[in-house]
């Protein structure tokens, strides 16, 4: 068992925590319409979150810097029980109201909670553990989506329609449990390394310092270099889930998707991590190849996901799609519409871990670190914001794939030049001065 204030144990906590918080959430979510037969009401709502996320994660990391990390995420994983609690209500009075302004909740406690996962991940290893740790927490925050496909998927094996009462309480509970468990997390300063180094320095920290550094982000060079990607981080979400899972495929094959789909990050991300964090080749040298890996990866899973798109232009029960909506027993049919979802889960897990692994290298302090993330999953967010709300939206699907296409390839100029930049060792703990 690692020791209670070792990186390697707080890694693991916060790796549960999103397991059961917005691991739940996003099982929700790759099931099309949040397991609703009409999308509509999901989509408002993510547009809500993502756009109150896009908020409260730019100030999220000074939120936790003054405020630390065990409350915050607590609190931050409630709100996702609320939001999905919201459901139930939405499953009998068919109104979106609650559900909607959930939503809100859950961009509030969101931004936050993951600004102190960028933390923990992050800043707490050493340098040549970052590449493992995102891998493990990679690996146990997508085994929330993968059981939350399983579960919907055999609770609701011979339904048609929406979602049942009882697999949305299941995740409630859930998402409560993993509220308890962030209050086993500890102070970032009483962390410390199996070399005896500490995973941060202490500095104190005020709201009015905060908000200062919080500003001062938007004249840093890096992040403004990395907005492109910041900003497309996401936004295929409301178009993949939405649009291709939750348009082609009955109820039951949107659960199995899902198993694929989180699935595949599992053991996606562990082989990204020994390419990252292969010592005998230079920081560089490691994410220019990661680089090459997920542009060549990226372009394969949009180039198959337009030859399924070209064959139909609406989803749900009134698909246009040849021989109707696809269920997972029809093989011949369901084999390659599932194959190119599998490979989305792919991509997505090695474009997210590659953000990480990239804004990790620009420092080691967890001030800074907590900034950094807050900034990266705000920007995130505005850009799921805007996807989801283009989901909810008569907007061809084509004309969404073509966009989802394009920010890619806009985003991967200034993160092969960051790449291309990289030191070769962070030397900030070094030159901490006061702030």
């Amino acid at each position: 068992m690692p020791r209670y204030h070792s990186p390697l144990a707080q890694v693991l906590i916060i790796s549960g925590v999103c397991f059961l918080g917005p691991g739940m959430f996003n099982a929700l979510n790759g099931l099309g319409g949040a397991g609703q037969l009409a999308p509509q009401t999901a989509g408002d709502a993510n547009s809500v979150v993502y756009f109150t996320l896009f908020i409260f994660s730019i100030l999220g990391g000074g939120i936790v810097n003054v405020f630390g990390v065990r409350y915050t995420t607590a609190i931050g994983c409630i709100a996702y029980a609320l939001y999905t609690g919201s459901f139930v209500y939405y499953n009998h009075l068919e109104s979106g109201t609650l559900t909607v302004a959930s939503g809100v909740a859950v961009g509030m406690g969101g931004g936050i909670l993951w600004s102190a996962q960028g933390v923990i991940m992050v800043s707490y290893p050493s340098e040549n553990e970052k590449g493992k740790f995102i891998c493990i927490f990679w690996i146990i925050f997508n085994l929330g989506g993968l059981i939350g496909g399983i579960l919907p998927f055999a609770i609701n094996y011979n339904n048609t329609g929406s979602l049942t009462d009882s697999v949305y309480i299941l995740f409630v509970v859930l998402e409560c449990i993993g509220a308890a468990t962030a209050l086993f997390l500890v102070p970032p300063t009483t962390v410390v390394r199996d070399d005896g180094s500490r995973a941060t320095i202490f500095k104190s920290s005020s709201i009015r310092q905060e908000c200062r550094e919080v500003l001062r982000l938007f004249k840093n060079r890096w992040m403004l270099l990395l907005l492109p990607m910041s900003f497309s981080s996401n936004f295929f979400y409301g178009y993949q889930f939405s649009h291709y899972n939750g348009a082609l495929f009955t109820l039951r094959t949107r659960g199995f998707n899902n198993m694929l789909y989180w699935g595949s990050q599992i053991f996606s991300v562990f082989l990204l991590y020994l390419l990252l964090d292969f010592s005998r080749w230079t920081r560089r040298k490691r994410g220019i190849c990661a680089m090459i890996i997920i542009l060549i990866t990226f372009n394969a899973v949009w180039a198959g996901t337009l030859v399924i798109q070209l064959r139909y232009t609406k989803g749900g029960s009134d698909t246009d799609y040849p021989g109707g909506l696809v269920d997972f027993l029809d093989i011949p049919r369901a084999a390659g519409p599932a194959i190119v979802y599998f490979f989305m889960g792919v991509a997505d897990s090695w474009y997210q871990s590659m953000a990480y692994w990239i804004i990790g290298t620009l420092t080691s302090d967890s001030y800074k670190t907590a900034r950094y993330i807050g900034f990266y999953k705000g920007i995130q967010s505005l850009g799921a914001a805007v996807s989801w709300y283009i989901a909810a939206r008569d907007v061809p699907y084509l004309n969404q794939l073509i966009g989802n296409w394009v920010l890619f390839l806009v985003a991967l100029p200034t993160m092969f030049y960051t790449v291309v930049h990289i030191k070769e060792r962070d030397t900030f703990n070094k030159l901490l001065v006061r702030i």
